[in-house]
């Protein structure tokens, strides 16, 4: 079992930095959701439900088209580049596929009794980190979709209930992020650490040191060793974008009917 102790951590220190934005590339087409991996790979998720995987060159390099078994993907996690998970909420089903997105493995979520699960997360070795809903618990299970370990019932100890609508393993700690709560920060033997006081940000991503986010037209880059964080100003040519991603040194905005027919994806650097 999972104990759980923590500490409240404001987000502090608002710095406004001259930053430019420099267009990269552009990539158009049938786009309905996507995500980017820490190498710059962009995976998008098209209306018929396939996922394309286009490399830091904007080149196409693989591509998933077993798209009739679970219905809508409702998650794609890329925290590692070689093992892409894909979730499909409805099903209860994560689906693991290769580097080339060849299925490698299924698990079931159900078997473990986890029916509902908005949010799950690749962990550091490779397992799956789950967020049970019904029994307000964070849980591990491996390949085989075998129980490793969860926290106690979170309404044990805390005087809300969370509802997570982000999970991410990152810097040997892993983050749950309720928008109106703020960002819980556990360790690998389920301690809650702190919480990280971030409200209504949208487009959350934590990567690096970084957690990065949005609300209206402001951008947040807040830094998870000083407490200090940068906004800046969404680009004038990206304001209607309506779902951001980002990378360490990059942007990226979802922009619906940039052309007839097509959505894009408009990638900067960020300097």
């Amino acid at each position: 079992m999972i104990l759980c102790i923590g500490v409240m951590m404001p987000a502090t220190g608002i710095s406004q930095k001259d930053t430019t934005f420099r267009v990269v590339r552009t990539l158009k087409g049938d786009i309905v959701d996507f995500t980017v991996d820490n190498l710059d790979n962009v995976y998008i998720l098209n209306s018929r439900n396939q996922v394309k995987k286009y490399n830091a060159n904007g080149d196409s390099v693989a591509i998933y088209n077993d798209i009739r078994k679970y219905g809508r993907a409702t998650l794609i996690d890329v925290s590692n580049p070689l093992k892409v998970l894909l979730y499909y909420r409805d099903f209860a089903t994560v689906v693991m596929l290769d580097r080339f997105l060849n299925v490698v493995n299924i698990v079931d979520l159900r078997k473990q009794n986890i029916f509902q699960a908005k949010v799950i997360a690749q962990s550091y070795d490779n397992k799956i980190w789950v967020f049970d809903e019904m029994e307000n618990k964070l849980k591990k299970i491996d390949e085989d979709g075998k129980l490793l370990q969860e926290t106690p019932d979170f309404r044990l100890f805390m005087d809300k209930t969370i509802v997570p609508v982000e999970v991410a393993d990152e810097n040997k700690y892993v983050y749950l992020y309720d928008s109106t709560a703020g960002v819980y920060v556990f360790d690998y033997f389920g301690t809650l650490n702190n919480v990280i006081m971030i409200h209504h940000w949208q487009n959350l991503k934590i990567t690096g040191n970084y957690i990065f986010g949005s609300r209206s037209d402001t951008l947040f880059r807040y830094d998870i060793k000083t407490f200090l964080y940068d906004e800046w100003k969404i680009p004038e040519q990206v304001k209607d974008a309506g779902t951001f991603n980002f990378t360490t040194s990059r942007l990226y905005a979802l922009r619906k009917e940039c052309e007839k027919e097509q959505n894009c994806i408009s990638i900067y650097a960020i300097r």
